[in-house]
């Protein structure tokens, strides 16, 4: 199975490297886009809430964040209950990257599935996304104990 893993791998630094380089067309940095998603989504959330959300650290929400202002795509503002909480918001600049970035999203969805059949992408994403349960599963659970006569 691990050949599975060699592929998988592959393919996603494949995958990444297409999609970094049409981020960097809208300006944006590596993982930007789904933080701009995130808030597409659920506009001002917090900085830990990004982070639950993406599986990433909330220090490295901060960090994006502190890019991503800079580059006047969204604002900090203090919660209005809970003055500790700071609450991230889009700017017009970073809801008006939403239509180009979802349709290079989908340029670059269609044109590397275009070998499948419709059935082939079916299979392929409910076996992806049971792949994704298990693997955020073990990650939840943490380390597991190795197999047997594996010491």
């Amino acid at each position: 199975m691990a050949e599975f893993l060699d592929l998988h791998g592959k393919t996603s630094k494949a995958l990444r490297a297409l999609a970094d380089a049409a981020m960097r067309r809208h300006g944006l940095h590596v993982g930007q886009n789904h933080l701009l998603a995130m808030l597409w989504e659920r506009d001002g959330s917090t900085p830990g809430e990004v982070a639950a959300a993406l599986n990433v650290t909330t220090p490295t929400v901060v960090k994006m964040a502190d890019r991503m202002t800079v580059a006047g795509l969204l604002v900090r503002r203090r919660d209005d209950r809970d003055n500790r909480l700071v609450r991230l918001w889009l700017t017009d600049a970073g809801r008006a990257l939403r239509e180009p970035v979802e349709a290079d999203r989908r340029s670059i969805e269609e044109k590397v599935t275009a070998d499948l059949t419709e059935a082939e992408r079916t299979v392929l994403l409910n076996a992806l996304a049971k792949v994704h349960r298990s693997a955020t599963g073990l990650l939840r659970d943490g380390p597991s104990t190795p197999p047997p006569g594996s010491r």
